[in-house]
């Protein structure tokens, strides 16, 4: 089923809405400074992600990936470099500023769901449109259309402590998707399912960038990456690898 999408994919190439990247980063560096030590965590990173891209961004762990992540996110600014997001330009923005901009622009997937427990499924997926200002009507509609998308329109009122961890991660991509964003952004997002949890959400995945979705996954699992269009690999703070497959 369509998750109300209407980009399309030709002859197997992501489609772009305008051909200019939806990330576009220069120069990128991100210090940590403790006050005894400082951790450069980027090294000057370059990197351009079009518009219908599906994205793995792999590396061990302490390479930068997770850094990298935030940054794309709006979860935190780089200490010198230039980012713009879907055309705008984010480095410096104020916290308030970047956290419009999480809301409207980013889509978040995480590997522990980060469900609130007490409230359905279908609230859960409201959150992001409450925060947004939608009205009430148009919330309840639009997460009921988005859980019956990802296979869960008999689970609307379940808690997440009646779902599985499939069902759960599901919830998450409808939630993600609430406020249309211009990416998805997933953090090892079947990183706490079982092969078999892991293998549907990354179909799902994949039905999305079919349909034109800008994916980008942060994984460390190598074999998670290959179900992606292009691999992004980081060591030590800087790309060592960027290929499409």
């Amino acid at each position: 089923m369509s998750l109300g999408l209407t980009k399309t994919k030709t002859n197997g190439v992501p489609a772009a809405s305008n051909g200019s990247s939806i990330i576009h980063m220069d120069a990128i560096r991100k210090v940590y400074d403790t006050g005894k030590v400082k951790v450069e965590a980027l090294k000057g990173i370059d990197l351009a992600i079009g518009n219908g891209e599906f994205v793995a961004i792999v590396g061990p762990s302490g390479s930068g990936k997770s850094t990298l992540m935030n940054l794309i996110g709006c979860l935190d600014t780089p200490t010198d470099g230039r980012y713009e997001l879907a055309g705008e330009h984010v480095s410096d923005l104020t916290r308030d500023q970047l956290a419009d901009i999480r809301n409207r622009r980013v889509g978040f997937i995480f590997q522990n769901f980060n469900l609130l427990p007490h409230i359905s499924a279908s609230e859960n997926v409201e959150m992001p449109m409450l925060f947004g200002g939608l009205p009430v009507r148009e919330r309840r509609e639009r997460a009921r259309t988005l859980l019956e998308a990802v296979g869960l329109g008999d689970r609307t009122e379940h808690k997440p402590t009646e779902l599985s961890g499939g069902q759960m991660q599901r919830v998450a991509i409808a939630r993600a998707l609430a406020m249309e964003p211009a990416i998805l952004l997933a953090d090892e997002p079947t990183g706490n399912l079982d092969s078999s949890s892991g293998g549907d959400i990354m179909t799902l995945f994949n039905d999305l960038w079919n349909q034109g979705r800008t994916l980008v996954i942060i994984t460390h699992d190598q074999a998670l990456a290959t179900r992606a269009s292009r691999i992004v690999e980081i060591h030590d703070g800087r790309i060592t690898r960027d290929e499409r497959q």
